[in-house]
């Protein structure tokens, strides 16, 4: 998976578009995208078309944020038409994700669903809390298959002005808060899935900064627009130099099955090196 793009869950009329887009994987919104009078409503959209669709791709549903009064109603609304997964936004500890996990246990069991069938990812840095408390998101409930973050709520919270420099770049406040998503998600086990960008028009810049993600651990990206997803999905797929590459240093270990270190192109490679081309592999196309 490199891409899940988000569609508002009050907008049924976009589900099949976005479903049909390229993106890996589609989130129908509950949250920020929904204004809380029509929450009700898109709770039934997103229910109605959960039962529906052939799940040519993996479906997800962000509900509210597990403290506020809305997020039971949303699993309860949702949860028989099986969604593939639930991103809970704003999870201010691992406590938040727990919690989740025995209200998605106690509805598949309620569903006749097999237990942990329902995925997890939570955003886990949209608050200075948060921030603070990401190694409490180490070690995850196994149906959490990774962790993705937020830097839009978390300038809010900040009380900052903006949090990219005029180049567009994070600036240091939401670097760091990317990188202890990177080291929760290493720590638990789980994807790393990079935040969304909100450029929906400069897609060299889209996949720019994408390309700079994955070169620092991230394996997939939260999409916004549809047109971003070429972009991401061309930041996320290994190249066919990439590919010969991991493809010969597995090969290099396995005809010396002794060695923990040996030489190829003239550089040493040693067991990490080995992970490296096995992540490579494992996110190429199958052919």
């Amino acid at each position: 998976m490199r891409s899940m793009l988000f569609v508002p869950g009050d907008r049924p009329e976009r589900f099949a578009k976005a479903e049909a887009s390229g993106a890996d994987a589609v989130i129908f919104d509950l949250e920020d995208a929904v204004a809380a009078a029509n929450r009700p409503r898109a709770r039934v959209e997103i229910a109605n078309y959960l039962k529906v669709s052939e799940r040519h791709v993996p479906l997800w549903v962000r509900i509210n944020p597990i403290e506020t009064d809305d997020a039971l109603p949303d699993i309860a609304a949702i949860a028989f038409s099986r969604p593939d997964g639930i991103l809970l936004p704003k999870a201010r500890n691992g406590d938040d994700v727990r919690r989740l996990d025995h209200w998605l246990e106690v509805l598949e069991t309620a569903h006749g669903f097999d237990a942990g069938s329902i995925r997890v990812i939570p955003l886990i840095t949209e608050s200075a809390q948060a921030v603070l408390n990401a190694a409490s998101f180490a070690p995850a409930p196994s149906r959490v298959i990774g962790l993705t973050w937020g830097a839009e709520d978390l300038a809010a919270d900040l009380g900052s002005l903006g949090n990219k420099t005029e180049a567009g770049e994070y600036e240091p406040p939401y670097v760091m808060a990317s990188t202890l998503c990177l080291y929760a998600a290493a720590a638990a086990g789980v994807a790393a899935i990079e935040t969304v960008d909100t450029e929906v028009k400069d897609m060299a810049a889209v996949e720019r900064r994408a390309r700079a993600s994955r070169r620092a651990g991230y394996t997939a990206k939260l999409a916004i627009h549809p047109a971003q997803i070429p972009a991401i999905h061309a930041a996320f797929t290994p190249s066919a130099a990439e590919i010969d590459w991991a493809q010969r240093v597995l090969a290099a270990f396995r005809a010396a099955p002794g060695q923990g270190a040996l030489t190829l192109d003239g550089k040493l490679l040693d067991r990490p090196h080995v992970r490296q081309a096995e992540r490579i592999l494992a996110a190429a196309p199958q052919r």
